[in-house]
């Protein structure tokens, strides 16, 4: 991209050969047949890679950056999140209201205390899963199962990761917004940004850029083009919590416009006060958990380096993306490698291996591209 002419040619370089290095030695280790990285700062993209194949067969094509990955769990952050900023941003949701405000239907015991805060940190007291996809045969019996299910434990007591608070959160969106999840997000966060490839349930014309994933047991296929995530799928493929598609570069937009405290090209999408809000961590005697939004701790997929203030998600698909204001850089990883089987777990080594190699290049190359000076609070060493 043109953008590249502004970050000097030797970090440009730097960096294209570390993105080479980790992901060519991460598709010999087999922790997938393909990925696809982007690492740039607030003013544009420094460098990608595609390494591999979008697929084992060996004329699979390589990933580039008009490749559509399924994003899985980054739906989490670049849909629902998103959503739930632009609906706080606009005075139309109150993060400490309890959800029934919205969803009067969100019925069970304990469950008028939780607030819209505690789906978002995941510390509804709801549990991490239930088998929707099995456990129902229409997506409108599913959603009833979602909005029933009780609490495991009291709100705000403890975290724990879940795709049910999610799902609901994806409710309560529709509900307040008056639409679709899915054309929601594309006409206040995906179109105005310029995210043309980032959709649910991509259209079959575009199946030769889709990255395939598993070869499913549950549905008997090798699945390229609809969602991998089974209650996703069984909830129509539109959901809060995974279903979305999109690609490397679409993704560095939406990552563009957090660093630049959210704007982009000129244009504000959500206001400073409400990015910053959302991409703290909340009640750090819970967990490290933001609005949405994982923060380092020292062992996730953050790595080593990127600052206390970074903020991140993963997908299950092999996804990720960091974003870290204080060196003004991103960190994009999608890859497939749930092809052929969700039994290959390698992905987590690759995921802080690529962070780390990413901030140790930019150090050594002066710091962070914004300032010219490394930062100081988790600096590699030199």
């Amino acid at each position: 991209p043109r953008t590249r002419r502004i970050f000097d040619s030797t970090l440009v370089t730097a960096l294209r050969d570390t993105l080479r290095r980790v992901l060519d030695q991460a598709v010999r280790d087999s922790a997938f047949p393909g990925a696809y990285a982007v690492v740039g700062t607030s003013k544009g993209i420094i460098a990608d890679h595609g390494a591999g194949r979008i697929d084992w067969a060996p004329d699979a094509p390589v990933p580039t950056a008009s490749t559509i990955w399924d994003l899985a769990s980054l739906t989490k952050v670049v849909s629902m999140t998103s959503a739930v900023a632009s609906l706080v941003d606009r005075g139309l949701v109150d993060l400490d209201a309890p959800v029934r405000r919205y969803l009067p239907e969100f019925t069970g015991r304990g469950k008028e205390r939780v607030t819209v805060r505690h789906l978002l940190t995941h510390s509804s007291g709801l549990p991490s899963w239930r088998p929707l996809h099995k456990e129902a045969d229409t997506p409108e019996a599913r959603r009833a199962l979602v909005l029933a299910t009780p609490l495991d434990t009291a709100p705000g007591v403890r975290y724990v990761y879940s795709d049910l608070g999610a799902i609901t959160l994806g409710f309560l969106i529709e509900r307040v917004a008056k639409q679709p999840l899915d054309e929601y997000v594309a006409r206040r966060v995906f179109e105005p940004l310029g995210m043309h490839e980032t959709r649910y349930r991509p259209d079959s014309s575009l199946l030769a850029r889709i990255a395939p994933t598993e070869i499913d047991p549950w549905r008997q296929r090798h699945l390229r083009g609809e969602v991998h995530d089974e209650n996703a799928f069984a909830l129509g493929g539109v959901s809060a919590h995974a279903g979305l598609f999109s690609t490397g570069h679409d993704l560095a937009r939406l990552a563009r416009m957090y660093l630049n405290g959210g704007t982009l090209g000129g244009r504000r999408f959500v206001a400073q006060r409400t990015l910053e809000r959302f991409t703290s961590a909340q009640d750090t005697t819970i967990s490290r958990r933001a609005l949405g939004w994982e923060t380092p701790t020292g062992s996730n997929s953050a790595g080593r380096y990127l600052s206390p203030r970074a903020f991140g998600h993963t997908g299950f698909t092999g996804t990720s993306m960091w974003m870290d204001p204080e060196r003004d850089l991103f960190v994009i990883l999608l890859t497939n490698r749930v092809n052929p089987s969700r039994q290959n777990t390698r992905i987590s080594r690759v995921r802080v291996a690529l962070a780390d190699a990413v901030v140790q290049t930019v150090a050594a190359h002066g710091g962070t591209p914004r300032s010219g000076a490394a930062a100081t609070s988790s600096s590699p060493p030199r």
